[in-house]
């Protein structure tokens, strides 16, 4: 069993240089401690990072030691105890790192590997989804000429989405089709200058449909991330490149026509975060390719359900830290299961070198691993997965 002794937090910087969390947890059988990453692109019914501010969050866990103390964990489903105590009073973000320092300890306790605390029978891999060019919110602070000046495409993600048995394979060819990429977009953007969004990606002055185009000829399925919301106002999508607005049927008809074009097997958030009923409509269409909620969704049950009535969606994107407990993250899990929903574990924009995303993905039986394809905090959560992949190759 593990006995916690002791629970503190602080401070670190993400990705982006932006301040996140850091829990750290004494117990009986070591120092443990887990990191949560933060989104920039979120869906306005995402649980909040922190219950006012992360000080306010750091404080609260400090004002609450006692009650950690002496704390007896033995499964994964105590984790409720550490919910009974921070729940209300912390955010989701700390909440996240909380549970994910405990299940670090547990796995130690039991030498086992995260993952099998979950789950010991999982055996499937799930396949690299992979953002080699960005657009969207995630670009907006790379270039002088990205922000809000429609030298970006509107599409927040262009993705990669490999076919492959091996995690290791499939990481090496995205990665080299990304280098690729490099030499292919100074051909075709005069703008170009090499540079990097947030989550790595190259980022360019084309459009989508010019991104798609090129994307096309690499021969391997491609998808989307469109983030519609952060460009929907006034029951209007407000394009910037080039310079339009499209009202609801439009958007659809749009999008309708890229999926035939351009053979997209992936699309994530094609409409507002609250339309359902449009969602349902683009399934209703094409049942053969992934529609996929996050915005719409924000790993939460109840919503996952709402989705499911309606049926509009058959892939949903889950963020550990949109909604904080791990329980709940089992929860959406096992309701996707259920209904033959795709599950898509995802990473954020703004990323710290935490792994534990890795083993959750593994253990929680997920479809598809989306984690972008380089840079430092993104690379060590597939290379994770490619160190579980060869546990089961040894």
């Amino acid at each position: 069993m593990v006995i916690i002794k002791k629970v503190s937090a602080k401070a670190i910087l993400d990705s982006r240089k932006e301040k996140t969390i850091l829990v750290l947890i004494q117990t009986n059988i070591g120092n443990f401690s887990a990191s949560a990453p933060n989104g920039k692109s979120k869906g306005k019914r995402e649980a909040k990072s922190y219950k006012k501010n992360i000080e306010g969050d750091i404080k609260a866990i400090k004002d609450f030691e006692d009650y950690f103390t002496e704390e007896v964990i033995e499964k994964f489903e105590d984790l409720r105890r550490i919910e009974d105590i921070v729940e209300g009073h912390v955010g989701a973000n700390t909440i996240f790192a909380l549970e994910s320092a405990v299940l670090k300890a547990i796995a130690k306790e039991q030498n086992k590997q995260i993952w099998q605390v979950i789950n010991p029978k999982s055996k499937s891999f799930p396949r690299l989804v992979g953002n080699c060019i960005g657009g969207g919110k995630h670009s907006d602070s790379t270039s002088p000429l990205n922000k809000n000046s429609g030298c970006k495409p509107d599409f927040q993600e262009f993705l990669l989405i490999p076919n492959l048995k091996s995690v290791k394979d499939s990481f090496a060819k995205i990665r080299k089709l990304k280098e690729n990429l490099k030499q292919i977009l100074k051909e075709k953007d005069e703008k170009f200058k090499g540079e990097k969004n947030d989550e790595d990606a190259w980022t360019t002055s084309l459009n989508e449909k010019q991104v798609l185009d090129v994307l096309n000829d690499l021969k391997i399925p491609i998808g989307v991330d469109i983030a519609a919301s952060s460009f929907y106002k006034r029951k209007k999508y407000n394009y910037f490149n080039p310079m339009l607005k499209r009202d609801e049927k439009e958007q659809l008809n749009y999008l309708k026509n890229l999926i035939k074009n351009f053979n997209l097997f992936y699309i994530e958030d094609p409409f507002g975060e609250e339309n359902f009923e449009s969602f349902s409509e683009l399934l209703k269409k094409f049942p053969d390719r992934l529609i996929i909620g996050d915005d719409l969704t924000v790993t939460n049950p109840k919503l996952l359900e709402k989705a499911i009535r309606k049926k509009s969606i058959n892939g949903i994107i889950v963020k550990p830290n949109q909604n904080g407990s791990l329980l709940k993250v089992k929860k959406v899990c096992d309701i996707a299961k259920k209904n033959n929903i795709k599950i898509i574990f995802s990473h954020r924009s703004g990323e710290t070198p935490e792994t534990i995303l890795a083993d959750l993905a593994f253990g929680f039986g997920a479809n598809f691993f989306k984690c972008g394809i380089t840079g430092k905090e993104r690379e060590a959560k597939i290379k994770r997965l490619i160190e579980i992949e060869e546990f089961f190759n040894s």
